[in-house]
């Protein structure tokens, strides 16, 4: 591995009051980065998902993981970069569209597969879902046409097949 790459961490936890405040406070009392940040409830109303990006040489990244597993609440954490796994964004997009332009900006939203979410007389919105180089790609097209707005998600991440 490069001497700092990117990580993406997936950690179980209990779905309990405070258990994000303290994944948070674990990185920026040592002064550790996080890159991206996505958490949701699983399958199991009691057991959330964080799905965490940083950044690091191969010390900082086994002390993140170390300090993680020891976090009360904390269930397992999986360094999903060290093995075969899927990860996605998505993005929306609203992007500032004339009436002479909404053709155009449609066929190039076909080429990314997004979809239409929402439509003013002044505006699309364009849901877009995909790894990090699409959705860089697709925000560089749709700047062309003048970006309004837009918000992400973060990565969410998985490992392929099936660990028994």
């Amino acid at each position: 591995m490069n001497p700092e790459e990117r990580h993406i961490f997936s950690v179980l936890v209990e779905n309990r009051f405070g258990v994000l405040a303290r994944v948070a406070g674990l990185f920026s009392g040592r002064g550790f980065n996080i890159d991206s940040l996505n958490v949701a409830e699983t399958h199991d109303k009691s057991i959330s998902q964080i799905t965490l990006v940083t950044h690091g040489d191969a010390q900082i990244i086994e002390q993140i993981y170390q300090h993680l597993n020891r976090l009360i609440d904390v269930i397992e954490v999986t360094d999903l970069s060290t093995g075969t796994h899927v990860e996605r964004e998505l993005v929306l997009i609203k992007i500032g569209a004339k009436p002479h332009e909404r053709a155009e900006i449609l066929q190039v939203a076909e080429v990314f597969r997004a979809r239409v979410v929402d439509v003013t007389t002044t505006s699309l919105a364009l849901e877009i879902t995909g790894d990090e180089g699409k959705l860089k790609a697709a925000i560089e097209v749709f700047d062309s046409y003048g970006i309004l707005e837009l918000a992400r998600t973060g990565k969410i991440a998985m490992m392929r097949g099936f660990d028994s």
